[in-house]
This record gives structure tokens, C-alpha cells and sequence, in this order.
């Protein structure tokens, strides 16, 4: 279920193949904690949650997290919860009730991770990172920081092409903590 104010990807065929990368990258077994920044609806982190412990989700749109969790009351889907609030002010709140991370999902808007985000999230240390982008100069910025601040390799990076025949791209990539 999507509101009229509330996020979501427009070519679904595209977006289900997005979401599929996401899940491959996050490689889950079952027992992770996973949380999903800027999530939006819960399209990732639902779409997932069948191979995690628990997915708990941040968004920054109450109207979107109102949809997230009609979304998963809708598919049956217990083992995930979704907060209101701006993604970098909640992580220790996050921490506080979910425990330590296993995997991030960020899907950040076009502007990126905010410096503030990338810190606390850099915090974190969780093992996987995996960072959906519909922007590669943002998205380099921040790979590059969590690189060098924060001991994160980039390992895989996949493009989604969204929007065909525009210069638009999506990429799914996979950080791993060293």
C-alpha cells in the first residue's frame, strides 16, 4: 500500500530486480539484525525480512511509515518494525532497542548521507552495509568516507537502470567492514 505523499519506485519491474540485488548483497541466513535507513514504504526491508531475525526501519515521513507498517500487517510479516524520525538523530535510539546491527540498509535521496549520518553510521560498525544510490557522485563521496573513516571496503556495486533512456541510474552497492 502507497499514500499519496509517500515514496515509491515507479518502474516495478526494475525496482523488483533492485530489491532482489539488495537481498543478495545482504546475504541473510536468518539470525541478522538488519536495520533499514531511509526506508521509505518497507519495500527493502520487508522484502527481506523473510531471511532476517528482525528489520527495523527509520524514515523521516510519518505518512511513509504509516504505509510501512500497513505494508507489513498486510503480508503477514511480524519480524519488522518502522519509526518515524530523521535517520542520523535515531540511530542510538535505534541501537538502544534493536541491539547492534548485523546489516544497513541505506537507500539515502538523491543528496546522499548527510556527514552527520555517515558518522553514526560509521559507529555502528556493523559488518554489511549495503547502500542503494540513485546518485553516483553522492554515493562516491560517501564510500569514499566510510572508507577512509570508518574501515569500509566497497566490494560489489551493481547498476539498475530505472529509467532507460534517461542518464538516470540506480546501483545497489555492498561495503564491508574490515
Amino acid at each position: 500500500r502507497v499514500r499519496p505523499n509517500a515514496f515509491l519506485q515507479t518502474n516495478t519491474a526494475m525496482a523488483e530486480r533492485l530489491y532482489g540485488i539488495a537481498g543478495e548483497f545482504a546475504a541473510l541466513t536468518g539470525g541478522e539484525t538488519v536495520y533499514d535507513l531511509y526506508c521509505g514504504i518497507g519495500t527493502i526491508g520487508l522484502s527481506i525480512a523473510s531471511h532476517a531475525l528482525t528489520v527495523w526501519g527509520v524514515e523521516v515521513s510519518e505518512e511513509s511509515v504509516a504505509c510501512a507498517l500497513e505494508n507489513a500487517d498486510l503480508n503477514g510479516i511480524s519480524n519488522a518494525a518502522f519509526f518515524a524520525g530523521e535517520t542520523a538523530d535515531a540511530l542510538a535510539e535505534l541501537r538502544d532497542r534493536a541491539g547492534d546491527p548485523d546489516v544497513i540498509v541505506v537507500d539515502p535521496p538523491r543528496a546522499g548521507l548527510s556527514n552527520k549520518a555517515v558518522r553514526r553510521l560509521g559507529r555502528l560498525e556493523a559488518p554489511r552495509i549495503v547502500y542503494v544510490s540513485c546518485n553516483p557522485t553522492t554515493l562516491a563521496g560517501n564510500v569514499k568516507e566510510l572508507a577512509a573513516s570508518w574501515g569500509y571496503t566497497l566490494e560489489r556495486v551493481r547498476p539498475v537502470d530505472m529509467f532507460p533512456h534517461t542518464p538516470h541510474v540506480e546501483s545497489v552497492s555492498l561495503l564491508v567492514k574490515r
